[in-house]
């Protein structure tokens, strides 16, 4: 299947402000494009990217007083196929786990896990470890937090999820991946497309979407505690220990988010 995927961000400055953005697809994505994915500004500035310690394409720029938009617009190709089920997928003992996979255990930002850790064992003790043990954390924080996004926080951290009971995509994703950590689960915060591909229209602006990992089995697995089942046509820009490492665009100075637009659609043709 085609998908075709692009946003257009304006910011509003008073001064050249530089700035960081995580906006191009992941390059594990790469492989999979049908048009070139290239980021544009209007006024055009001077952009250059770099790879981060995450394997994340990162752009640097600076906006100039007054602001500016950013832009993409491509087509990618996608298996369309939902997200797997592997429910063998075992738990592996913390001393077995590959030496870049431990980072993914430890408290970060907005995971604390010192401050969830006997929550998470006192709910998931019990649970079989495994597949069964991460379902078990997604089926509840599906159900314990409330999706709004009146509800968004830049400051809201997995704690604060937890004792408001409210949040958006990012809270889902950073409550669960600090309740698997908490249960010696390695597990990584994703961000990037998620179209209404395979669903029901929903009737709200499109946006982008943030979902998580974890490492079971000698491989990653991907989980959505938001809309806890198996989506089609995920196209993955981002990665990271939480949304410090995957924020959209990182600002080095004052800049107002004055417009912001994205699209995902399963097109029938190369656009």
């Amino acid at each position: 299947m085609l998908i075709r995927a692009g946003y257009d961000i304006s910011f509003a400055t008073d001064v050249p402000t530089p700035m960081m953005a995580l906006l191009s697809i992941h390059p594990s994505r790469n492989k999979d494009l049908r048009t070139m994915q290239r980021i544009t500004s209007v006024p055009h500035v001077p952009m250059y990217d770099y790879v981060d310690t995450f394997g994340n394409v990162c752009t640097r720029l600076t906006v100039p007083a007054g602001g500016l938009t950013l832009s993409c617009d491509f087509t990618i190709e996608d298996g369309g196929l939902p997200d797997p089920y592997t429910p063998d997928a075992v738990q592996h003992a913390i001393e077995d786990l590959p030496d870049d996979v431990l980072v993914y255990l430890l408290g970060s930002r907005y995971c604390e896990t010192d401050r969830l850790s006997e929550t998470a064992w006192g709910l998931f003790g019990h649970v079989p470890a495994g597949w069964q043990r991460v379902q078990a954390i997604v089926d509840f924080t599906h159900d314990h937090v409330e999706f709004g996004y009146h509800h968004a926080r830049s400051t809201k951290t997995a704690w604060d999820a937890h004792q408001e009971q409210k949040g958006v995509c990012r809270d889902f994703a950073h409550l669960a991946i600090t309740l698997c950590r908490c249960m010696n689960i390695p597990a990584r915060y994703c961000t990037g497309y998620l179209g209404d591909i395979g669903i029901d229209p929903v009737d709200a602006a499109m946006d982008f979407s943030a979902w998580f990992d974890v490492y079971l089995g000698g491989a990653w697995h991907t989980f959505d505690a938001r809309h806890n089942l198996p989506r089609i046509g995920r196209i993955l820009m981002a990665r990271g220990r939480d949304a410090t490492d995957t924020a959209l665009t990182t600002a080095f100075g004052s800049a107002t988010l004055a417009g912001f637009q994205v699209h995902t659609d399963e097109v029938t043709d190369i656009a």
